[in-house]
């Protein structure tokens, strides 16, 4: 060994004992020096407040490595003294006022309190602490987020959700340059989101689900470039979706639900290509599903476009997706068209498909799909050899394929069969295991539809039973919980009046072992028979507590001929979503009572023994005879009567004019509608068609109707109204009016729509000024995009291939939303055979008119384009088509934009009579 190499090993010989010695020097001084003073006494006033009786606080308390106070507490040392630098007090029943004196502990980074039952608000002095993570989540902190919390400018991640917090968001956290988790989720925020938050250009995850912040979504969400999780569910704002979404192209996961606001068309999601989950659920998307998205998404796993109002057919593109990456696709309640692409039926994923307009010619020869969920998902099914009994749940309105002979139901939702009160209750043990989306029906006359995923924890059971002490028992020891939304039917009920009785206990939420979890909210809204009857139905608050009974009862339900009742619960994003663990969230129900309005026995009394042989006995064949003709007469009697007073309708013959229509409407007696109207009074007309006047009415229900009276002196009325009735019968679309049913009796000729709380876009436009609305600019535009998908559904997506040809303001109405819903369609003729035809009978308004079809009676979809764009003049200028003259004179707003581009052009002098109207 030369000189040169020893010199070099004893040098590094010297530096590895010198480092030892510094480590053992100082790291036995760390663990020896003290806490600070001032620190021991802001840690005993912590434990005091929070009632922390395991720490033993005093100025060696981070020298002890057994005890309690050092797995929650982390210290960092010096040469002569320690600080603490971390708590975290997890789950550990925590409970009073966030104590003040934290803010006294200068080097605290990391503060956890996650799962406590901590209550109060937030200290302002928490903004003198260096910390760089905040995390308060699940507790029962309320009041406002303090404007001080702006200032902690080393904070990364600031997670407050699941609590009681309120108030407007304070703009101060838009300075947090360094914040990159900001989860706000669960609380009562309103206002809308500050701009400053367009500022925090690190952020990786926003989460705002379940609050009511208000407001336009925020454009400047396009500054988020590095975000990977975006959820804004069940919020209080408005459409449309930013185009700034689109610069978003580290986006991974986005959950936008249950907006307010106008329809708006699908978002550019075109750069998006990360994402693995995107929920659009609820966001009053009207539009087609854009290839792209299965041409671009080969990371997508989850794909939520339900509750929308989407057309066309599904993309074959998105076989790709299935086969590739995406294993639940929800694309439920909207009004998809078309086939169902074969892909779909043998892909193996959880596919949902229900409520929608397919239409095929040969479909599954059986309802339960175990994959995929096409309940009452097809429109037309066009099969001869199909037997209704074998593809009724396929169905709109899922019709009862043999005869209704149910009265009654009792389901005991989640559990087994057992007698409740006198009554047996049948049992609901289906699919218990985790299933995204499924249709049951093995009862025979009653069934479910569930749809959803836990978000956090996919593997949740969809039954739960109770495991602590309650105090509602029976059928309130299990229940049926779903993630999103939950039907259930009775199936082949008879048409009639019933009594509906929801139970409900809260029983994944407990107190048993004074677990955080009783501060869990489940909020869902219920819906009967399509009607919206309870809007955030909070379960704990309603009852009163967590394993409390609650029964929500609904009379005079009404069942139509098709025997089908449906009862909705539905999640729209809000109340807590991490308690006791992240995934418990959606509708719960323990069990359902139904009872027919005719069955004078109570549900609660229990059910009369059978009769045994001995206490029957036999009658003579001569008494039986006299029985049955003293019925046969009393019946024939009683039918009479309703007869001559008007109450039976469907007594009446069914026209000449109504054969080989098939039309799947209601049928109204002609005493329900005078009913409805109060015989039609002059109080409660709300307009004059071509065909005679429109009335509103109401229901016993409660629903609003249009009731159209025909004009009884036109020679065609009827003929005009069989057409109509036979063109929109199966017609549904969100920018069509709906009708409900019809009626014939006495000559009278009436259709029932649904009533358009807005009346008529003329109305609104060049009605008397307090019957004018005030329309800005962005809803001028929605309507016209609305007209415009409302008419391409009528000429290309309906398959019916419907000119209108009298498209107008007074035919187009707008209802609560200022959504634009088209009507009257006794004019419009069917277009099955060619694209082209020439009528000799011309209808529609002079003014409206195409050329070739007021002068030659040519007739094709374009003049209901023509049509449309004279109504878009109107909406942009704000004037009606025609301005009068004199009787003689008339000048057309076509005329007016001519001279207009003619005058900018320069190409000819501007006539008097415009320049006098311009």
């Amino acid at each position: 060994m030369d000189l040169t190499t020893l010199r070099v090993r004893v040098r590094v010989l010297v530096l590895v004992l010198g480092l030892l010695f510094f480590n053992l020097f100082f790291g036995f001084g760390c663990h020896a020096q003290p806490l600070p003073e001032p620190e021991v006494s802001s840690l005993r006033a912590i434990s005091a407040q929070l009632k922390i009786l395991k720490w033993k606080v005093d100025q060696n308390s981070c020298n002890d490595p057994n005890s309690s106070f050092v797995s929650e507490v982390s210290c960092t040392c010096s040469v002569d003294s320690c600080s603490v630098y971390s708590i975290r007090i997890k789950r550990q029943n925590l409970r009073g006022h966030l104590p003040a004196a934290f803010a006294n502990l200068s080097g605290l980074t990391v503060l956890d309190l996650t799962g406590n039952f901590i209550s109060g608000p937030i200290p302002a002095d928490f903004g003198r602490l260096p910390l760089r993570h905040l995390s308060l989540s699940g507790n029962q902190l309320s009041d406002q987020i303090p404007p001080e919390i702006g200032d902690i400018a080393s904070l990364e991640e600031l997670v407050l959700e699941n609590n009681q917090l309120g108030g407007i968001l304070p703009e101060s956290l838009g300075k947090l340059s360094r914040l990159r988790r900001l989860l706000l989720s669960a609380n009562y925020f309103t206002g809308p989101i500050p701009e400053s938050y367009g500022n925090l250009r690190n952020l990786t995850d926003f989460w705002i689900d379940g609050n009511g912040v208000s407001g336009k979504l925020p454009e400047f969400i396009g500054n988020w470039t590095n975000i990977k999780k975006l959820y804004m569910q069940g919020t209080s704002m408005e459409t449309p979706i930013p185009d700034a979404i689109s610069k978003l192209k580290s986006l991974e996961e986005l959950g936008i639900t249950d907006l307010k606001g106008l329809p708006t068309s699908f978002p550019d999601l075109t750069q998006l290509t990360s994402l693995r989950r995107l929920f659009l659920r609820n966001c009053l998307i009207h539009d087609r599903i854009p290839d792209y998205m299965g041409q671009s998404f080969n990371n997508l796993e989850i794909l939520d476009l339900s509750c929308n109002r989407l057309s066309g057919p599904i993309p074959e593109t998105f076989g790709k997706l299935v086969h590739q990456s995406t294993e639940y696709m929800f694309m439920g309640n909207n009004s998809l068209s078309g086939q169902v692409p074969d892909w779909i039926m043998t892909s193996g994923r959880n596919i949902d498909l229900s409520y929608n307009n397919f239409t095929r010619s040969s479909v599954p020869n059986y309802c339960r799909q175990y994959d995929v969920n096409l309940v009452s998902s097809y429109s037309t099914i066009k099969n001869g050899n199909q037997k209704q009994e074998d593809d009724w749940c396929l169905r709109k309105n899922l019709p009862c394929p043999k005869e209704a002979r149910y009265d009654s139901l009792f389901i005991n939702c989640g559990g087994k069969s057992m007698n409740f009160t006198g009554n047996e209750y049948e049992g609901d043990t289906m699919g218990n295991s985790a299933q995204s989306s499924s249709f049951d029906f093995s009862k025979g006359n009653w069934g479910y539809s569930s749809t959803g995923l836990f978000l956090g924890n996919e593997g949740l059971p969809y039954t739960v039973t109770n495991t602590s002490p309650i105090s509602a028992t029976g059928v309130y020891e299990t229940a049926r919980v779903a993630p999103v939304s939950l039907k259930y039917y009775g199936f082949c009920l008879r048409k009639g009046s019933y009594n509906v009785k929801l139970h409900f206990a809260e029983i994944m939420f407990t107190t048993a072992h004074q677990d955080f979890s009783e501060s869990g909210r489940r909020i869902f809204d219920i819906s009967i028979q399509g009607k919206l009857i309870q809007t955030d139905f909070n379960l704990t608050m309603k009852a009163g507590g967590v394993g409390k009974s609650y029964i929500l009862e609904e009379t005079d339900i009404q069942v139509n001929k098709e025997g089908t009742l449906e009862i909705h619960l539905y999640w729209a994003g809000k109340g807590t979503n991490a308690i006791p663990e992240r995934g418990v969230f959606g509708p719960l129900i323990s069990a359902i009572t139904v009872t027919s309005d005719a069955d004078s026995k109570d549900p609660s009394t229990p059910s009369k023994p059978p009769i045994s042989e001995a206490d029957h006995v036999p009658l003579s064949a001569g008494a039986i005879v006299g029985i049955l003709a003293a019925e046969a007469f009393f019946i024939i009697l009683v039918l009479g009567i309703l007869w001559w007073r008007g109450c039976l309708g469907w007594k009446i013959t069914r026209p000449k004019d109504w054969e080989g229509l098939s039309l799947q409407i209601g049928s109204f007696t002609l005493k329900q509608i005078t009913t409805a109207t109060n015989n039609f009074d002059s109080s409660n007309k709300i307009g004059e068609g071509g065909f005679g006047p429109v009335y509103k009415g109401i229901l016993p229900d409660g629903t609003v109707i249009a009731v159209k009276k025909l004009s009884s002196k036109s020679n065609q009325g009827k003929r005009e109204f069989v057409n109509e009735i036979g063109t929109i019968s199966s017609l549904q679309h969100p920018y069509l009016v709906k009708l409900y049913g019809c009626c014939t009796e006495r000559d009278q000729l009436l259709l029932v729509y649904e009533y358009v709380q807005n009346n008529s876009l003329a109305r609104a436009l060049f009605g008397p000024k307090e019957c004018q609305l005030e329309l800005n600019w962005p809803t001028r535009l929605q309507i016209c995009i609305g007209i415009a998908k409302g008419l391409a559904f009528l000429h290309e997506e309906s398959g019916l291939k419907i000119v209108h040809r009298d498209i107008k303001g007074t035919n187009i109405l707008l209802d609560e939303n200022l959504t634009p819903k088209i009507s009257d369609f006794g004019l419009a003729k069917l277009d099955e055979e060619e694209n082209t035809h020439m009528t000799t009978r011309i209808a529609g308004t002079f003014g409206y008119m195409a050329p070739e079809y007021a002068t030659r009676g040519h007739l094709t979809d374009k003049a209901d384009v023509y049509s449309f764009g004279i109504v878009a003049l109107e909406i942009v200028s704000g004037r009606s088509n025609t301005l009068y003259r004199s009787k003689e004179k008339c000048l057309y707003l076509l005329d007016w934009a001519t001279y207009w581009s003619w005058l900018i052009q320069g190409w000819a002098p501007i006539s008097t009579q415009a320049r006098q109207w311009l």
